[in-house]
């Protein structure tokens, strides 16, 4: 069973169902986390641009080796991708992972096939904290016509410790003609 309660402050909704079964200390706990992270704070104005996200994840993307099959960039994970306990936000391991997947299929498949990413999987494993600097290492697992998949791990340089895994199918276009 469920009941209705007024929210004045949600972006996108005027209402908010609320379990009766639910204890009111819980729902206070939620509530307070929420404002914790800044879920209602407006965002700043240069976030509306395009590919604002890219930028910051350019920014700090520096290539460090590139072969035939084989990609490896440094990163450093800047306060303006934390997460709310100050390790790296998961949305930009995933925007990492695409773009050094991509990058890496690109050493194997003809630059005249434009790219898509189609899935991709990814294992957070530990947190990177903030100013940490990580070794993010891809390798082409399997190319073929249409696609092309490619398997990345990031470790924290200083201690080569693991944090995060990835596996990316990437697409060729145009197809092959069967």
């Amino acid at each position: 069973m469920t009941g209705t309660s007024s929210s004045s402050s949600s972006s996108s909704s005027s209402t908010t169902t609320i379990s009766k079964d639910l204890p009111s200390d819980y729902v206070s706990a939620v509530k307070g986390f929420f404002a914790d992270v800044g879920i209602h704070a407006p965002l700043p104005q240069n976030s509306f641009s395009k590919d604002f996200y890219s930028d910051l994840i350019r920014d700090l993307l520096k290539v460090d080796n590139v072969l035939r099959g084989r990609v490896s960039c440094i990163f450093s994970v800047s306060p303006a991708l934390g997460n709310y306990f100050n390790g790296l936000h998961g949305g930009a391991v995933g925007a990492i992972a695409e773009r050094v997947s991509i990058a890496c299929a690109r050493t194997v498949v003809a630059g005249d096939k434009e790219l898509f990413l189609g899935e991709l999987s990814i294992s957070y494993l530990s947190a990177a904290t903030l100013n940490e600097v990580l070794v993010v290492e891809a390798a082409v697992v399997r190319s073929g016509r249409n696609l092309t998949v490619v398997a990345s791990e990031s470790r924290i340089k200083k201690t080569r410790k693991l944090v995060y895994t990835s596996r990316a199918t990437i697409y060729h276009m145009p197809p092959a003609k069967l």
